[in-house]
């Protein structure tokens, strides 16, 4: 199965894969400047010249995972939805979305720790794919709204528009009410939201495309 997936698929499996391995062997804090860290005094003191944003954490941070239930979820999705999207889009366009909905995903979730840690919170870095696969995700909705996708927990089929609405809808009512306050749910939407921007953009469609002509008026 691996030998038949495209090429930037394959690679994204193999870098993070590496990733994770240096982590073990090397210790998380070994990676300190490579996640994505808030704007703002971190407070701590051991590590303080690691705990600052540098810009290439909106890449680096989504190589990274917390953990092997992290980086096997990520990559599961990653095989399911950016195969698939990568046979339709070709590498180039598929690199280039995935890629923008990872940094996308690192801007929007900077916004929001920075401005957490103005208020007086802790100063904690992101990891994981996530921002990406969010992304993917929604890509693959867009693309194959009515294709049927198999959830793991629960167990349950739907269609991958719906899927798409139903996660969407999940991360915003727990980043919004702070639930599960240790998983970065706003990396999340940035990811779909910056992937349905670049798909909106490639269509030529509003806010980027010109809007057709207006519809005429029925006087009554």
């Amino acid at each position: 199965m691996f030998s038949n997936l495209p090429p930037v698929t394959k690679a994204l499996l193999i870098a993070n894969g590496i990733a994770f391995v240096l982590q073990q062997l090397l210790g998380d804090m070994t990676f300190a400047p490579f996640m994505l860290w808030p704007l703002g005094d971190s407070g701590v003191d051991p590590y303080a010249s690691m705990q600052t944003f540098l810009p290439w954490q909106l890449v680096s941070y989504g190589f990274l995972h917390g953990g092997f239930a992290h980086l096997a979820f990520n990559m599961l999705a990653l095989v399911m939805f950016g195969a698939p999207l990568e046979y339709t889009w070709g590498n180039r366009r598929f690199a280039t979305y995935y890629f923008t909905c990872v940094i996308g995903a690192g801007l929007c979730q900077l916004a929001v720790a920075s401005w957490a840690v103005s208020q007086g919170g802790g100063a904690y870095p992101t990891i994981g794919a996530s921002g990406g696969v969010f992304g993917l995700l929604l890509a693959y909705g867009m693309l194959f709204p009515n294709q049927r996708v198999m959830l793991l927990i629960p167990p349950i089929p739907m269609k991958a528009r719906t899927l798409v609405i139903v996660y969407g809808a999940i991360e915003l009512l727990l980043g919004i009410t702070g639930t599960q306050s240790t998983v970065a749910h706003f990396a999340h939407l940035g990811g779909m939201l910056f992937g349905w921007l670049l798909i909106r953009y490639w269509r030529g469609q509003p806010p980027f495309g010109k809007r057709g002509p207006p519809r005429p008026r029925i006087v009554r």
